[in-house]
């Protein structure tokens, strides 16, 4: 992994995010606008940009290897899992808002930032890797992630919980989406190795390059709106972000290394543990009536610093 591109990008990061800042400012974005966008991205613009990938014409990769990348995200998943519980009691966070690190612990940014980071730094050919990582997210956020944010809120809001587990039954409707149907849609696409017309390829293409810049400035947007004494005067969230987003994904992907030769399969995985805190965690946490003080600031200050800690993570990974 080139640390001259990956520096690159987090530049090219950087200007856009602050585009989104100055647009809002100038009262030319709203977060009206920003949520709006927000439902492009994941819905059509994402799910674009990985479904082209699966109709790149570089040469495909055997079973052998497909087997290993998602045999190394499933593992990944289980490590941040298990992270999640340990950092906290590594921080002494106080046990009311540890929900809120393993959500964020568990829930990095694999869409808004991670597919399209993929993209530019290590090419369309890490996408099929991308799709796995996001296959399984999709999955840990409606169970995982819900059952997480449901023991935070019957703690917070014992008065307003019953017993009714009406919600299960359409767990189902919520693992069918847009992230779980276009990263499945891309493996089937990949493994299948069919051939599409030029138009609808070509459509596609032009749809997932827009992620980038519509994604950074719903970041922009984000960032924009929240006074930087909030942002900035958290200091376990400082020691978190050097856990979570240099020490793991290093010391991860070197000991995989020593197992594990195909280096596409190591850049990615590093570049999806790199990545800062998703939007997803904030999102339910607003849907089921949980606090989402402690995971905003990290999102937005995990956002901020990996301009700085992924480019720290690339110096490691080769």
């Amino acid at each position: 992994m080139s640390i001259t591109v990956v520096l690159e990008q987090m530049i090219i990061i950087m200007i856009l995010i602050l585009t989104g800042i100055f647009l809002f400012r100038k009262k030319m974005l709203s977060e009206d606008t920003s949520r709006q966008i927000s439902g492009l991205i994941v819905n059509v613009t994402n799910p674009a940009l990985l479904i082209c990938s699966a109709f790149d014409d570089t040469p495909k990769l055997s079973l052998h290897e497909l087997g290993v990348g998602m045999c190394v995200f499933l593992l990944s998943y289980t490590v941040l899992i298990l992270s999640a519980y340990l950092i906290p009691l590594i921080l002494r966070v106080p046990k009311a808002a540890r929900y809120s690190y393993r959500m964020m612990t568990v829930f990095g940014n694999v869409g808004f930032i991670g597919i399209p980071l993929a993209s530019a730094v290590l090419g369309s050919g890490s996408l099929i890797f991308v799709s796995m990582s996001n296959l399984i997210y999709n999955i840990l956020v409606y169970t995982f992630g819900i059952s997480t944010l449901k023991k935070a809120s019957l703690e917070q809001h014992p008065e307003g919980h019953d017993s009714d587990n009406s919600d299960s039954g359409s767990l189902f409707h919520k693992l069918v989406n847009a992230g779980t149907v276009s990263a499945a849609l891309t493996i089937i696409f990949y493994l299948g190795n069919f051939q599409v017309p030029s138009i609808i390829s070509s459509s596609l293409t032009y749809a997932g390059r827009t992620t980038t810049f519509l994604s950074m400035l719903v970041l922009g947007v984000s960032v924009a709106q929240m006074a930087l004494k909030d942002i900035f005067s958290q200091p376990k969230l400082y020691v978190y972000t050097i856990i979570r987003q240099i020490l793991l994904p290093v010391g991860f992907t070197l000991t995989l290394g020593l197992f594990i030769k195909e280096q596409l399969i190591l850049n990615t995985c590093a570049l999806m543990l790199a990545v800062p805190a998703g939007n997803m965690p904030l999102m339910l946490s607003k849907q089921l009536n949980v606090d989402e003080s402690t995971i905003s600031r990290g999102i937005i200050l995990t956002t901020i610093l990996s301009l700085a800690t992924i480019p720290v993570v690339a110096l490691f990974i080769q």
